[in-house]
């Protein structure tokens, strides 16, 4: 008969799962440092020995990584999709930046989709806390502030989707999205209105997933990133045109 004796899981087994599941849902996150073995034993309601046993295997497997003196951490199992060079270089070419821009709003489009659907009550109340503090860094004039915080909204819209191979990759490519937004509104603040209208389109975005309107939420990141392309071309417009001018001035100058 096609059966064997059914074995009961080790504890050890059950808290490596559960530790791995917290991994790949991005509730633990790389570089993360774990409460200390008392503290964590406690928590999980296991014995110290068990959950010795536990980490190892984890250890074994490369999910965790002790630092001598300072305890067990989560590797670093996503480490950057992009090196600083590379990101560096994006940053300095149009090519790379605009189709940065043109991933983001098919990916984060995509994701505000999701988030709206099925984020949950929490998700969106994440969401919703950091345009909170957009509005305030926005009132305080603090660039950035407002750059790290624009990045943190779509990250957490990410997270909200709740697929984590979306979740993963978008987290590995953190560095490049930070630096992105970061450099887009050092270029775009050039114009007046560009913060007024940053923050009113992520108002869009967060209103929508607020209101679990998928279609709408989707349709505020391609305009939020419309724009956002749409004002980097007449940057760069602005700056040919400048050089010219400049051209002609000192050309006039020396006649």
């Amino acid at each position: 008969m096609p059966f064997s004796p059914v074995e009961p899981e080790k504890i050890s087994a059950a808290v490596v799962r559960q530790v791995e599941l917290l991994i790949l849902r991005g509730i633990l996150r790389p570089g993360e440092r774990l409460p200390a073995e008392r503290d964590l034993a406690e928590r999980l309601g296991v014995s110290r020995p068990s959950l010795r046993e536990a980490i190892a295997e984890l250890e074994a497997r490369g999910l965790l990584a002790r630092r001598a003196g300072a305890g067990i951490f989560v590797a670093d199992v996503l480490g950057s999709a992009f090196s600083p060079a590379l990101v560096r270089l994006f940053s300095a070419h149009d090519e790379a930046v605009f189709d940065t821009i043109a991933f983001r709003r098919d990916m984060e489009g995509l994701a505000a989709e999701r988030a709206a659907r099925l984020g949950s009550d929490t998700d969106l109340a994440v969401i919703d806390t950091i345009f909170g503090k957009m509005e305030a860094a926005h009132s305080k004039r603090s660039g950035a502030d407002e750059a790290a915080l624009d990045a943190e909204f779509h990250m957490a819209i990410v997270e909200a989707s709740h697929n984590v191979i979306m979740l993963h990759m978008m987290r590995s490519m953190y560095d490049l999205l930070r630096e992105g937004v970061f450099y887009n509104r050092q270029m775009m603040f050039r114009r007046r209105t560009t913060r007024a209208a940053l923050l009113a389109q992520h108002r869009a975005i967060n209103d929508a997933l607020q209101a679990r309107d998928a279609a709408a939420a989707r349709a505020a990141v391609a305009a939020h990133l419309d724009y956002v392309e749409q004002a980097l071309v007449e940057s760069r417009k602005a700056e040919r045109n400048e050089t010219v001018a400049r051209q002609r001035l000192e050309h006039e100058t020396r006649r």
